[in-house]
């Protein structure tokens, strides 16, 4: 496992020389990034119906970004009072700051007001950073504390609260040096074996059962919370939405009932009968990076000392089955999915 993130790695790096300054660089610190968002706040985030972008300043690093927002997202912009939000860049000078070469960017925010509902944002920060550490093809995420203006609520004291930004696909693809694709199906003996098998271990780990490589309902293309993205002519899965998970454990959280477990606590294998997975390298592969997992969850900004113990806890559960990579792997492959 870990030879082939570091051949991914060389790869990457030395497709990548010739265009290496004029690279992006939101994504390439964890630092904690301050920012302000001004703009008509309750009305933005009250329109989950036509999603009409609006126009918001983002003020970062002493510069001010003219930026338009959106709600954006499916389930949570049902059970969220603060929703997701998409920010458009395409007008903004963006050189000279952090968001240097973005366009289109989705905020993962709090959906709630409750102390709680920032641990959860917090959490599915950790969880994309987890992924980020199996392998080089995933979305990177950057963590902001946002103050938040609403400029038609004048009286209104502005709210303060963690967010995190995604890799847009385009920006994966271009990283990756690979596309996006929109497939009706996924052909399995399309997929990167290792890629898929990265995938299958990583939602196993974080009790992730809200994801699939078949479309989901009334959607046109595959897959559900997974992109698809074409590297030399092998298709890579990508996840993505980890808010279901049982190391997110969101209070709103339910699984599907036809998995047949009560509580997205509960670890539940998706993965699909896919030849030559080897899932047993990818788990000697994660014991091996045990500690580098359990780095990022002592040093995730703002997460509280109980929800700290919590994710641990969560985590080492997995990391004791893991002992025996083995036996995991074999138990685990019994129960693959056939589609």
């Amino acid at each position: 496992m870990r030879r082939w993130r570091s051949q991914i790695a060389l790869l990457l790096l030395c497709a990548s020389a010739a265009v290496v300054a004029s690279d992006p660089t939101l994504f390439e610190s964890h630092d904690l990034l301050e920012v302000e968002l001004r703009g008509p706040l309750g009305a933005a985030i009250e329109d989950v119906d036509e999603r009409n972008e609006r126009a918001f300043v983002l003020a970062v690093e002493g510069r001010e970004l003219g930026v338009t927002a959106r709600v954006r997202g499916n389930s949570r912009v049902r059970v969220c009072r603060f929703p997701p939000l998409r920010l458009d860049f395409s007008a903004a000078d963006t050189n000279g700051t952090a968001f240097a070469g973005q366009r289109k960017l989705k905020l993962a925010t709090h959906c709630k007001g409750s102390g709680d509902y920032q641990q959860y944002v917090l959490s599915e920060y950790l969880a994309y950073r987890i992924f980020n550490v199996i392998s080089d093809v995933g979305f990177r995420v950057r963590l902001l504390r946002i103050r938040y203006v609403d400029t038609e609520e004048a009286a209104a004291d502005p709210l303060v609260r963690y967010g995190f930004l995604i890799e847009s696909e385009t920006e994966l693809a271009r990283r990756v040096h690979g596309k996006v694709k929109s497939e009706p199906h996924v052909v399995k003996g399309d997929l990167n074996t290792q890629q898929t098998a990265a995938v299958f271990a990583f939602q196993y780990v974080i009790g992730n059962t809200d994801w699939s490589l078949v479309a989901a309902q009334g959607d046109e293309y595959c897959c559900h919370n997974e992109k698809l993205v074409e590297i030399d002519g092998e298709h890579f899965p990508v996840p993505y939405d980890f808010d279901l998970a049982g190391l997110v454990d969101a209070r709103y959280a339910k699984p599907d009932p036809s998995i047949g477990i009560n509580s997205v606590r509960v670890r539940r294998y998706r993965g699909y009968c896919v030849q030559g997975l080897q899932l047993n390298g990818v788990f000697a592969g994660l014991v091996e990076q045990k500690g580098e997992i359990m780095e990022l969850v002592e040093s995730v900004p703002g997460i509280t000392d109980k929800s700290r113990r919590k994710r641990t806890k969560y985590l080492e559960k997995f990391f004791r089955l893991a002992d025996d990579a083995d036996e995991l792997a074999d138990k685990l492959e019994k129960r693959c999915i056939d589609k």
